[in-house]
């Protein structure tokens, strides 16, 4: 299917990949490749009050529903944008009151439902990929992935069919979640923050490399996707679907866990940044091959641990967590040890959340310059840690340092997101803030 919609691209069946996406003319870095506006979206629920439920935008005088009073908007104009995809979900709210509770993904395959039923024809989201083209992977599912789908539908049923009317069949939307949980999106703000759930047709298109030569970034609603690298006419455009900090056997196994393929990118096969990620201590006696393979499995132990202690644990006992784990790591891996910083990065979030700035900020110095070294160029990851930095250092009365990490997270920003992106403009005003 040649694209009549995305120029300078098109869909092509990729060798040992499928469908992809290629190039028909050539993009510089910071060029964007194209944008695609969600098929469907939902603003997380932490964000409530603080993000517009309509367009996302962030202020703070949002005006609320005056049926559900839990979604805001910035105008009329954005409530009555969002009211046929929100009624549903108004009246779902109001009358299971406080007993609403719904997951973010049965939220958006809601929303996806009532779209299907007023929606005939093609959207500007589909130029090359329908919806209904994504796959599912069904057959490749195990029964714990099968029991979550299950739990969703019964969710779904329970919220939303007596306000959703005729819902489809149990194998319909067996596949229906399945296609979402393999192809939808994270939309995430500048530092990197969860702010809801989408589905880019488009931009799912796109293969998987773990060293992309495009970024996707997202500006409200609508994804933008541009080049990190030099692509010439014939290249294929890859993207990345995971954190890429880790180690290759570490990827790969969440790249077949979630995705369900095994990535055979160039990174993958030379696995030229592994050694540098699996860095160990220099010590007088080097450890033993099997006492660094049984830190790795403590470390990814741990790392699972704490993801689930992050429910039911208070904040300092998280960070208890995390600075028991650190230490005993420590004692084989050097700092920069991707296991090291995955932990580090932890107990950054939780000393934030704690408002302990300078504990902090202390963590984030550790982490941002193995972090520049282990992903690739233009990275969002090192980028919101720059921008983490620059804000505790302005917010600590370190004015010199704060507005250098900020310039350093402004020279990724502007090939990420582009130099007119609201994020960049924000920046660039806290810069000039400090003049």
């Amino acid at each position: 299917m040649k694209n009549e919609g995305i120029e300078g691209t098109e869909r092509f069946l990729s060798l040992d990949r499928g469908r992809g996406l290629r190039a028909v003319r050539h993009f510089a870095v910071g060029e964007m490749v194209f944008a695609c506006p969600a098929y469907s979206y939902v603003l997380t629920v932490n964000e409530r009050g603080a993000h517009c439920e309509h367009c996302f935008t962030r202020k703070e005088d949002l005006f609320k529903c005056g049926k559900c009073k839990q979604a805001y908007y910035c105008n009329i104009d954005c409530q009555r944008g969002d009211w046929p995809m929100h009624k549903v979900e108004c009246v779902a709210m109001c009358a299971y009151g406080e007993n609403w509770c719904p997951s973010e993904t049965v939220r958006l395959v809601a929303r996806i439902l009532l779209k299907q039923r007023v929606t005939t024809e093609r959207t500007p989201s589909e130029m090359l990929l329908l919806l209904k083209e994504f796959e599912a992977h069904l057959d490749k599912m195990d029964s714990e992935k099968e029991e979550m789908n299950q739990t969703d539908i019964a969710a779904l049923h329970h919220f939303y069919s007596r306000h959703l009317g005729d819902l489809p069949d149990d194998q319909a939307l067996t596949e229906l979640f399945a296609q979402v949980n393999c192809n939808g999106f994270t939309i995430e703000d500048e530092e990197l923050s969860h702010l809801g759930s989408a589905v880019f047709p488009d931009v799912a298109l796109m293969n998987h490399s773990c060293s992309p030569n495009v970024i996707v970034t997202y500006n409200g609603t609508v994804a933008e996707v541009r080049a990190v690298q030099e692509i010439s006419p014939g290249d294929e455009i890859f993207n990345s679907y995971i954190d890429l900090l880790y180690p290759t056997e570490d990827r790969k196994e969440r790249l077949l866990d979630s995705y369900f393929f095994t990535c055979q990118c160039t990174e993958c096969t030379t696995k030229s940044k592994d050694e540098e990620k699996m860095k160990i201590r220099k010590l007088s006696f080097p450890p033993k091959p099997e006492e660094i393979r049984s830190m790795v499995h403590y470390a990814k132990n741990v790392i699972e641990e704490f993801r689930r202690a992050k429910h039911y644990k208070i904040p300092s006992e998280l960070l208890e967590m995390c600075e028991l784990s650190q230490e005993k790591m420590g004692t084989i891996f050097a700092d920069t040890n991707v296991y090291m910083l995955h932990m580090m990065y932890q107990a950054m979030g939780v000393c934030l959340y704690m408002q302990d700035w300078d504990g902090a900020m202390s963590y984030g110095e550790k982490i941002i310059q193995p972090y520049s070294v282990h992903y690739p160029a233009y990275s969002l990851n090192v980028a919101s840690m720059y921008l983490k930095l620059g804000r505790l250092y302005l917010g600590l009365e370190r004015q010199a340092q704060g507005v250098k990490a900020l310039k350093k997270a402004l020279a990724i920003m502007e090939v990420a997101h582009g130099k007119d992106h609201h994020y960049v403009a924000e920046v660039k005003r806290e810069i000039e803030e400090q003049k």
